[in-house]
This record gives C-alpha cells, sequence and structure tokens, in this order.
C-alpha cells in the first residue's frame, strides 16, 4: 500500500513510499551526509535511485543538479511523486531505465559527483531470493553487480570526480580492488556500527577518479545507543541544513 510519510525530520519534506516494496533505509540517510559535495559541484547522479531518498536529502546540502536513474517503474514512480509533492522537480531529474543504459542520456565523464547504494547481496545457488521480485532486485545483484556499477562510474565521473557508496562491511576489500582496477583512488572511509561494542556491519567509502593516493579512515560512526535509540550523530543527520 502507498503511504505518505514525513522525510526523517527535514522542514515539511515528504518521501512516498509502499510497504510491499523495499523502503529505504538509514544506509540512505548516512550516504546522503557522508558524501563530499563542495560549492563548485554542478551535475550528481545517484544510480539505482529507488524512491529517491538520497536526492532528496542531498538539495539541502547542495545547490547541482541532481539526478536519479532507477530501472524499477513501480518505484520509480514513487520517486516522481516524491519530487513533484516536495517542489523539487527543477532540482532533481528522474530517469527510468537500467543503469547499464546511462550513456544514452549522458556524455561520458558529465558528472561531478556519483552516489549509489547498490544491492548488498551477490546471488549464487544457495541465495535466499525473496519471491516479491522488487525486493529481490534491490537486495541482490540481480540486475546490475558492483563491478559494474564502478565501471560505469569511471566512464561517466569527469577527472577528479567522486564515487560514493555504501555497503556491507564484509565486501570492502572488493569495493577497493574495483575502484583501483578504475582508476578511483580511495580517498575516504568511514566504517559504521550498530551499536558500541559490536561489529562494523556497514562502510561508506569515498572515492575519487584518477586521484592522487592517500586515503583517510574517519572516526567510527555508531549508528544506535545501548537502548535502541539513534544516537546524537546519526539523529543530527535527520535534521542538519547545510
Amino acid at each position: 500500500m502507498k503511504i505518505l510519510n514525513d522525510l526523517l525530520d527535514y522542514d515539511n519534506m515528504k518521501i512516498f513510499q509502499n510497504d510491499e516494496y523495499f523502503n529505504f533505509s538509514l544506509d540512505s540517510v548516512l550516504l546522503a551526509n557522508f558524501v563530499t559535495l563542495r560549492s563548485r559541484v554542478k551535475n550528481i547522479i545517484d544510480l539505482g535511485t529507488g524512491n529517491a531518498p538520497i536526492p532528496l536529502i542531498m538539495t539541502t546540502r547542495t545547490n547541482a543538479k541532481i539526478y536519479g536513474i532507477e530501472l524499477q517503474k513501480e518505484i520509480y514512480d514513487l520517486a516522481l511523486e516524491s519530487v513533484s509533492i516536495n517542489k523539487l522537480d527543477s532540482k532533481i531529474e528522474l530517469i527510468n531505465d537500467d543503469i547499464k543504459n546511462i550513456s544514452n542520456y549522458f556524455d561520458q565523464g558529465f558528472f561531478d559527483v556519483i552516489t549509489c547504494n547498490p544491492p548488498y547481496f551477490k546471488v549464487s545457488e544457495f541465495s535466499n531470493l525473496n519471491e516479491n521480485e522488487i525486493k529481490t532486485n534491490a537486495r541482490h545483484e540481480t540486475k546490475i553487480k558492483l563491478e559494474e556499477i564502478i565501471t560505469i562510474s569511471k566512464k561517466m565521473l569527469n577527472n577528479n570526480g567522486i564515487l560514493a557508496i555504501v555497503h556491507r562491511t564484509d565486501r570492502l576489500i572488493e569495493i577497493i580492488e574495483l575502484m583501483k582496477k578504475n582508476n578511483i583512488e580511495p580517498k575516504r572511509i568511514r566504517f559504521v556500527y550498530p551499536k558500541v561494542g559490536e561489529e562494523s556491519n556497514l562502510v561508506l567509502v569515498e572515492g575519487r577518479k584518477n586521484g592522487n593516493v592517500g586515503l583517510k579512515i574517519l572516526p567510527p560512526l555508531i549508528a544506535h545507543e545501548k537502548n535502541g535509540d539513534y544516537t546524537k550523530e546519526v539523529k543530527e543527520m535527520f535534521t542538519t541544513r547545510r
């Protein structure tokens, strides 16, 4: 069922969701706040944008033009409605197509920044795929693989352009290797921990196309207090205006 929710505590921002599909999660909030958005950035794209939480949040941080591409029509339609109800049509433009077809819309090197919250799980004979195809495509690499996302990003980023992704920590080495293979130099990494004393389950990684060698490991990000509430830092991400 389609519902209209507040977009966290962002002033008067709304987002359409459907509880039958894969709704946006904390991962998207963390990525939208993590990515470097300098004043000279002109063009940004969010790959696999879902119902557009990342573009919506990024509008509070930048005046750049933000694009989003989403394959699944049902989710794309929710994103369109979300952009429209927030009167952000002039800042966000959405495309309903496969990420692999992105060169049909933009020249190579068009983007200053690319963000992506990709499917986290590889597909194998042992994969426990959801009967709901939309949820399966959001969680598993059924339509696009991590390597393809990074290869496409290399082509579409301009020189010194930024790729920022959020992913499972257990795939960090693979992410770094694929970035290096595609001349995207890892520059910033931040590990996310569910609670103090627990292992990291998510990682935020930012790389720069043809960037110089030099990696910063940022302070750990703790998502929840012991009682399950969000930490102060995460709560501030829900409301911070830049």
